[in-house]
């Protein structure tokens, strides 16, 4: 059975590049490969969904400026729905310019996040979950996602937060999430360290935790008991965009198999994503 997924949060322009190195000041650099794609958290975590078979859609703000017609057409290609909450707005969307470093898949990246694009509360369709049997959380439209997750909460639908960095509101959500899944980079207020961060958010009564650390294992702690998850060893071509594949898997996964088994499937297509450029090419492979 085909299931249903909605991603909330940031809806962007990637321009990715691929060079031996980020400029330097004052420094040109020529790059040897790049591509274009829709980005944002929660709009590559529903790319990987749809890919891998999930009806996805991602709400978010995106507005009627002509650059929008790239993002749409990116993701209409690969069937993913978007649900505007601000179609009139007519300036540019939120554009991320990436330079990744050819010999170790590292990434630079310069972006606008989703501050000068908060949604009104209002614009929130009727029935938004209708149908839907997950929902993800990026964190970049923190209004609008705290009614969705209170609402997911009652009709038992399961909220996972992608914790890519702490954003001042998410304390608001947690209340309602059944799964945050975050990376080493989430430090809540007054979180020193990863015990710190596995303490706060079980003080929300957060039931499944994982924290992800690259190429190292994932820490988890799941109904009080807590323990790592190895991920495959890879030489990477490109780590952009890897957490939100990683993201995107998890929502698929969870809802057919268990949070540590979810947690290795993820990582295995994250790893998969990470030895291709960009983050559509390993799609298309």
């Amino acid at each position: 059975m085909t299931n249903s997924a909605l991603f909330i949060g940031l809806i962007t322009l990637d321009l990715i590049y691929l060079a031996q190195s980020p400029p330097q000041n004052n420094q040109k650099i020529v790059a040897s490969d790049y591509t274009v794609a829709a980005g944002g958290p929660a709009t590559n975590a529903a790319v990987t969904c749809s890919y891998l078979g999930n009806n996805s859609k991602v709400l978010g703000v995106l507005g009627s400026h002509p650059i929008t017609q790239l993002i749409y057409s990116d993701l209409e290609n690969y069937q993913v729905g978007i649900i505007d909450l601000d179609g009139d707005k007519n300036t540019p969307p939120p554009v991320s310019s990436i330079i990744v470093t050819q010999d170790t898949g590292e990434r630079a990246i310069i972006s606008i996040n989703a501050v000068k694009t908060q949604a009104d509360i209002n614009s929130i369709p009727a029935n938004i979950l209708e149908n839907i049997d997950i929902v993800l959380i990026d964190g970049h439209q923190m209004a609008v996602s705290q009614i969705i997750a209170q609402t997911a909460k009652t009709k038992n639908i399961p909220v996972v937060i992608d914790g890519g960095s702490w954003k001042p509101g998410f304390e608001n959500i947690l209340p309602f999430v059944d799964y945050a899944i975050c990376s080493a980079n989430f430090y809540p207020p007054n979180c020193q360290n990863q015990k710190d961060v596995f303490t706060y958010l079980q003080n929300f009564s957060i039931s499944h935790i994982a924290i992800t650390h690259g190429e190292k294992p994932i820490q988890y702690l799941t109904h009080g008991v807590s323990g790592v998850v190895d991920v495959p060893k890879i030489q990477p071509v490109d780590t952009l965009g890897a957490g939100d594949i990683f993201h995107g898997a998890f929502c698929h996964h969870i809802l057919s198999h268990s949070f540590t088994d979810t947690l290795a499937l993820s990582a295995n297509i994250a790893a998969k994503a990470c030895q291709y450029f960009g983050t559509r090419h390993w799609i298309n492979s």
